[in-house]
């Protein structure tokens, strides 16, 4: 199952393991039991460290599964599921973190997550394809084996359609407690620890957090925003020898939800993925401190700069790179949230096989719609492009592609008023049609929303000047309405909003910031 070359990558990886990690898989007589033990004990093949074992005095289940055990003790992770595709680097993390290796969350976020209630029981609802699912998947596994006495419960949903149907879901990840869906989507460390808080609560007889240092120093720039304008504006004043600080969720950003990229110039074809995964490598190739699952609150004018955030932390900067970029646009009306993983979608590549052979919905008609529809179009039995204005945005070739399909319908001139569903799903979409001013009622299953970005500048609104859609006015090298203070990529004014010229941005707030430094001062 594992070829020698991913066994010889493994055994490397695996030399860091310091304790005994166990791999013990239920008994069950499904048909896939063999693959998976096949597959466990191929991982565990790779290192001394590590066992693949069966359980004990346990009753066969339905469908393959195995926990992870450390030090002797379940770490509270489990795995319904053979983890394939994108979810085979969520088990070899989940291997490295139970011995306290990897990446862990700073001592201001495991102070949070240990303060959390006890005995937390989650499933999470996955695909092997979702591109989403691993870091949200790999989030919560590390808050199970930080807090104790959280069971995450990693599923697959091909093998429990029952279970998906039951509980309505349409999309993944989907989180579910006590057969109520609490999540559905993308999300960060950071939002996962907030949404635990407010659906379970805080432990009040948890022991007090240790005092987290707030002063995290001054650094001549701070870039906040880990994309692609963060990553290149980092590494651009790094190597200018300005000591640089980087905030961010996590390295990548948006770009982590783009299947395939083929107009990075020089780059013929990768995804969003791979692409933040080498920013990642290539930011850290650099003297940069990367703080992470932060937010910024506000910032404070003066000399230097005082950057306040939300985990209570601060530091001061010279300059500052804003490069936050943006989120997907929502439609604002009634039923969307409601129907969020219930038949209201923005991942298409995610979500896409749960309406196999059904009638869809994607709205917007710029690219990332046209895009969305052609993908569908080859999964779903009826895919119907909505767009507000009487033409697409999108690009020719784009348009072009999407009417030869047979299985595509464009209406234009259409304002979505309204998302209509019996209770448990979506079954209709309503909107008005612009020339007539008739509202229609049109019969799906299922809709995918793409109209565009929000910029990530709300808390830039007492700051510096924005325009009515949120976008921070910047000018030919980036500069921002306030001196010292500059602004790259999706968050900005500057048009075209595409990775390549992100980028170029980036580079370019961070020369302009070097240049003033040294003749401007």
């Amino acid at each position: 199952m594992l070829d020698p070359q991913m066994k010889e990558q493994l055994s490397t990886v695996f030399q860091k393991l310091e304790n005994e990690v166990e791999l013990v898989y239920a008994p069950s007589s499904h048909a896939d039991q063999k693959d998976l033990v096949e597959m466990l004990e191929e991982v565990a093949s790779t290192s001394s460290k590590i066992k693949a074992r069966a359980a004990t005095g346990m009753a066969q289940v339905t469908s393959p599964q195995f926990s992870i055990f450390a030090h002797g003790k379940d770490t509270g992770i489990t795995f319904r599921a053979i983890p394939g595709g994108h979810e085979f680097t969520t088990l070899i993390v989940a291997i490295l973190n139970s011995d306290g290796k990897g990446k862990m969350p700073d001592a201001s976020l495991a102070a949070r997550i240990k303060g959390l209630k006890k005995n937390i029981a989650l499933t999470s609802y996955i695909s092997l394809t979702c591109e989403n699912c691993p870091d949200v998947v790999q989030a919560l596994n590390q808050i199970a084996i930080i807090h104790g006495s959280f069971k995450h419960t990693i599923t697959d949903g091909g093998y429990v359609p029952d279970e998906i149907s039951s509980l309505g879901i349409q999309g993944v990840p989907s989180l579910v407690v006590d057969s109520k869906m609490i999540h559905s989507g993308r999300s960060s460390l950071l939002d996962l620890i907030t949404k635990l808080e407010e659906v379970f609560g805080k432990d009040a007889n948890a022991a007090p957090a240790e005092p987290v240092n707030q002063n995290l120093g001054h650094m001549d720039v701070l870039v906040i925003g880990g994309g692609p304008a963060g990553a290149s504006a980092a590494i651009y004043t790094v190597r200018k020898g300005l000591s640089t600080a980087m905030i961010t969720d996590a390295i990548g950003g948006q770009v982590k939800e783009t299947k395939g990229i083929e107009n990075l110039v020089s780059v013929v074809y990768t995804e969003g993925p791979q692409l933040a995964a080498q920013l990642n490598q290539h930011v850290a190739s650099y003297p940069i401190k990367v703080l992470e699952n932060r937010r910024v609150k506000k910032i404070v004018q003066g000399a230097p700069k005082r950057i306040e955030l939300e985990s209570g932390e601060h530091l001061t900067a010279d300059s500052i790179i804003v490069a936050t970029g943006a989120k997907w646009r929502e439609l604002g009306i009634e039923g969307e949230k409601e129907y969020l993983g219930r038949g209201v979608a923005y991942c298409p590549h995610c979500d896409g096989p749960f309406y196999k052979g059904k009638s869809v919905a994607v709205i917007g008609g710029g690219n990332s719609g046209v895009e969305a529809a052609i993908d569908l179009a080859g999964i779903v039995g009826k895919v119907t492009l909505f767009e507000y204005n009487d033409n697409l945005k999108a690009d020719q070739i784009l348009v072009d592609k999407l009417k030869s399909l047979p299985n595509a319908t464009i209406i234009t001139g259409a304002k979505t008023s309204k998302i209509i569903g019996d209770g448990a799903k979506v079954t209709a979409l309503e909107y008005v049609d612009r020339q007539s001013d008739k509202t229609e009622l049109f019969t799906l299953d299922g809709i995918f929303v793409q109209i565009g970005l929000v910029p990530n500048s709300s808390f830039l609104k007492e700051t510096v000047e924005l325009t009515k859609f949120g976008e921070i006015k910047v000018d030919e090298k980036g500069r921002t309405s306030e001196k010292g203070i500059y602004a790259a990529g999706d968050v900005t004014t500057t048009p075209y909003k595409q990775i390549v010229i992100a980028i170029g941005e980036g580079a370019k707030a961070a020369l302009a910031a070097f240049e003033d430094r040294m003749y401007h001062a």
